[in-house]
């Protein structure tokens, strides 16, 4: 007599992380720590997972909520013991590739694009525009630095050097983040962490992923071909879905168009 449950299926967690990261307080799309901490949560502990593989598909952007979330992940990694499996889709890039690097171990498609370890600041100078429309800057700060890299003043030279600074800082973190995670994996290359981006063939070279493989049948190589699998996503609400005002359409639009271009900086 079969007894139900004893012996049931392994099962693997899958949570996709798609879109840029940190602009979900615009839009209501994107990546943050604050929206995917429940569904992480539910990813590692619902029906025992014998893993959690984590569907790549991002070019990267807040640095901040990069490190939140991925931290998060290995948290409840070692809390529940339970390995994490990344699989990179068109893009892990920049902060794409930080949530990568949560992963016990890092999986491609051979047209996938890896890395970009770098950090870039960028802006407008105005100043110009507004002088040739006779329109006057105005400030007033208290604190010299307070209204330091102006889009609408001209570059301060000290500004700059300033903002170098902490952009030096920040990828000093970066790489220390991928240096942690993919140890000894990691090739002896100058490349790796100067903002260059690769295809993945390239990328297992230099260590930074560990192989080509998609989702499924990895998992079922590695678990059993009875493997089971329960998918995890972000969903819009329904008043977000029905009830959007112009100002939530435009904030959309934008969030649309700022996360499309930076696709596009890696032919995705």
């Amino acid at each position: 007599m079969r007894i139900p449950f004893v012996n049931p299926a392994p099962r693997v967690n899958v949570l996709r992380l798609q879109g840029a990261i940190g602009i979900s307080g615009r839009g209501g799309a994107g990546l943050s720590d604050a929206g995917l901490a429940p569904l992480l949560e539910r990813a590692f502990t619902k029906g025992k997972p014998k893993a959690v593989a984590l569907a790549i598909n991002s070019p990267g952007g807040s640095p901040v909520q990069s490190s939140l979330i991925a931290a998060r992940i290995r948290r409840l990694a070692e809390k529940h013991e339970v390995p994490v499996h990344a699989f990179v889709e068109d893009v892990a890039a920049s902060g794409g590739y930080w949530l990568a690097t949560a992963a016990d171990q890092i999986w491609a498609d051979e047209c996938s694009v890896v890395g970009s370890i770098g950090v870039i600041s960028g802006g407008f100078g105005l100043q110009d525009f507004i002088a040739r429309h006779g329109i006057e800057r105005r400030v007033h700060t208290a604190g010299r630095s307070k209204s330091q890299l102006d889009m609408f003043r001209p570059e301060n030279p000290e500004d700059v050097a300033r903002l170098q600074k902490l952009l030096d800082e920040m990828h000093g973190i970066f790489i220390a983040q991928v240096r942690t995670r993919r140890g000894a994996r990691l090739a002896e290359s100058e490349d790796i962490f100067t903002g260059a981006f690769w295809l993945a063939r390239r990328a297992q070279e230099l260590g930074l992923i560990d192989g080509i493989a998609h989702l499924v049948p990895q998992m079922r190589a590695l678990f059993g071909e009875k493997t089971r699998f329960q998918n995890f996503g972000q969903r819009r609400s329904l008043l977000r879905r029905v009830g959007l005002s112009g100002a939530d359409l435009a904030s959309d639009a934008l969030a649309v168009a700022e996360e499309r271009a930076a696709f596009q900086r890696f032919g995705a």
